[in-house]
């Protein structure tokens, strides 16, 4: 990768070998270690490592997680907020199990559309509840920095299992947690 950093740094009418560049191969190639750390976790032993069987039947809600992503088009940054609710069919995942498996997809090549749905796939399957949702709200670089340059859009997305789907109530519920200022 360094190799192919310095070509990129050469094309784009740089010297790599300024003083300021000598070391941004390494570095560059570090930070998509990083960035891409998703590929090598798997999200479904995350959730299995801190299941509860636990009677709990309502709503569970973990949200303004924090997302940071890079796209798949451009590879540049997106990033924003995303928020997790389940409903229990017997068993409770350690809560801060959720924000790692969103860590996990948003770790990894993405469009905002499929993050969201691979979250929910996820909960769905490994912890089979009555129903799960999620909404990603998101900004991206690649609409701010090039093409429509637009600052202050966002960008919402939402995927809907079970129950989340199924029942007007639970998703108004769902959707008004969601939109509560914090009290604390």
């Amino acid at each position: 990768m360094q190799e192919d950093v310095k070509n990129i740094l050469k094309a784009i009418g740089e010297n790599p070998e300024r003083e300021g560049l000598i070391k941004t191969p390494h570095r560059v190639e570090k930070a998509y270690e990083f960035l891409t750390r998703g590929y090598k976790q798997d999200p479904c032993e995350i959730i299995k490592s801190a299941l509860f069987t636990e009677t709990y039947d309502e709503m569970v809600l973990v949200r303004d997680i924090e997302i940071y992503s890079l796209c798949e088009h451009h590879l540049l940054p997106f990033y924003g907020k995303c928020h997790v609710a389940y409903m229990p069919n017997g068993k409770v995942v350690g809560l801060s199990k959720i924000p790692r498996v969103v860590d996990v997809f948003a770790r990894r090549l993405q469009v905002q559309e499929r993050l969201t749905n691979e979250i929910a796939d996820i909960l769905e399957e490994c912890l089979q509840p009555l129903g799960v949702a999620v909404v990603v709200e998101a900004r991206h670089l690649c609409m701010m920095m090039r093409g429509v340059e637009k600052q202050n859009t966002f960008v919402s997305t939402s995927a809907l299992r079970g129950a989340f789907k199924d029942s007007l109530t639970t998703r108004q519920e769902f959707m008004q947690l969601i939109k509560m200022q914090r009290q604390f």
